[in-house]
């Protein structure tokens, strides 16, 4: 019961690593607070999280809604531990295509600033939210998302892999900022991990994945939630400013 009592946020907590990420947290005692865009999965992912937990329809490239999710916690609970920020989209596409020559398509506009809004500003909007309730009651955790692609590249993700850098830059530079206040800021980067998503794909591209990965496996989502568990606890109390890869011993590319 390494979480007994703490207050966690996960975004995205629907579905995915989000959903097995609070999970893992109520199993160690913790009272979660999940929020999602999809109000029906929510609902039914929040019945497994016991009594003490809480979901809101909440899109966190809005400020207002975070706020106001932000608010809806801490006046149930008093205080936030723990902010997750898992929330997250794809909209992949190639910089240019060229066919003989010819332009033939493109990453649109539209694209790109969905995924910056989500991945990137959303990350933001919630630390900005949970910063104050932190530094007022003497500390907290706040645990990004970032991705093993946010460190290798990858092809046709520009706008997936420039948030999952600009997680990475902002995680460093909180645990700077925010240290002072008790708080500790750290990041986790995923490799391919065997989500509802991907699941869904070919098995060729997934057999793919597994071979570029030397464990010779998808990561279970359950992986990615132990490794948020250790940042979150008293046994990461030194750790800041750091970026964990949980990837099977995966390099994007080779």
């Amino acid at each position: 019961m390494r979480m007994k009592d703490k207050v966690v946020l996960v975004t995205g907590g629907a579905t995915g690593i989000g959903k097995a990420t609070a999970l893992r947290f109520a199993e160690e005692g913790a009272r979660v607070a999940i929020c999602d865009v999809n109000i029906a999965l929510g609902q039914e992912a929040v019945k497994l999280l016991g009594e003490a937990a809480m979901f809101h329809p909440v899109n966190v490239a809005n400020r207002e809604e975070v706020q106001h999710w932000v608010g809806q916690v801490v006046a149930r609970y008093g205080r936030i531990d723990v902010l997750i920020n898992n929330a997250g989209v794809l909209r992949d596409s190639q910089l240019v295509k060229f066919k003989d020559g010819q332009v033939t398509g493109q990453m649109s506009e539209l694209d790109f600033d969905l995924v910056i809004a989500v991945n990137l500003k959303g990350v933001f909007n919630c630390a900005q939210a949970v910063t104050p309730v932190m530094s007022r009651q003497g500390g907290g955790v706040i645990l990004n998302a970032s991705s093993v692609v946010g460190l290798d590249a990858n092809f046709g993700q520009t706008n997936y892999v420039a948030t999952k850098f600009g997680v990475i830059g902002m995680t460093k530079v909180w645990a700077r900022e925010l240290g002072r206040y008790g708080i500790r800021v750290n990041a986790v980067a995923p490799g391919f991990i065997a989500t509802e998503m991907v699941a869904a794909m070919p098995q060729k591209m997934l057999d793919g994945m597994k071979s570029h990965t030397p464990l010779g496996r998808l990561g279970d989502p359950r992986d990615i939630a132990n490794a948020y568990l250790f940042l979150a606890s008293e046994e990461a109390s030194f750790i800041t400013g750091e970026v964990l890869r949980v990837d099977g011993g995966i390099v994007v590319g080779t």
